[in-house]
């Protein structure tokens, strides 16, 4: 067994949109980044790719190569995950947490879940997605920023 650990901050601007787990969340502020900015996708496949001790998101998809300039995101961690499979290893599972003070996480999270649980190949139970914030404290309670954290779990295949 390995466990991975990922963590994945964008900075939030008026008039983009937000991705949070491959969902499009309705807000006034999105995510600025070279790709689509999903802060907790991006983590959960920095904490892949950690377990499995394959380097970083920025080494696999680097924010200087135009042909990741805007992708979704969910492309990135279909291809974390056959560089994961092709390693020899399954997931076990994730817990994840997303820090916004606005707009609230949490009524999205059985969709989020529904996403990452078919790109993982893994039970909806074995997909766990918190949501909290700063209290108004900061660059993420005062709205400026998102940030995300992800352990995981990945078996060796049999």
């Amino acid at each position: 067994m390995r466990i991975g650990f990922g963590v994945d901050v964008h900075r939030l601007e008026k008039n983009r949109p937000l991705f949070i787990g491959g969902v499009k969340i309705p807000s006034e502020k999105g995510a600025v980044g070279h790709s689509d900015a999903d802060v907790l996708i991006h983590a959960i496949c920095d904490a892949l790719l950690g377990a499995a001790n394959l380097g970083d998101i920025g080494f696999h998809f680097s924010d200087q190569d135009p042909k990741f300039k805007g992708i979704d995101s969910k492309i990135l961690l279909r291809n974390v995950m056959v560089l994961v499979k092709d390693k020899g290893y399954s997931v076990g599972n994730i817990d994840a947490t997303v820090v916004l003070e606005n707009p609230k996480v949490n009524p999205h999270v059985p969709m989020i879940k529904e996403v990452l649980s078919e790109i993982l190949e893994v039970n909806l139970d074995e997909v766990s997605i918190k949501a909290t914030t700063h209290e108004k404290v900061d660059s993420f309670g005062n709205q400026e920023a998102i940030k995300s954290y992800c352990v995981c779990l990945l078996s060796r295949n049999a």
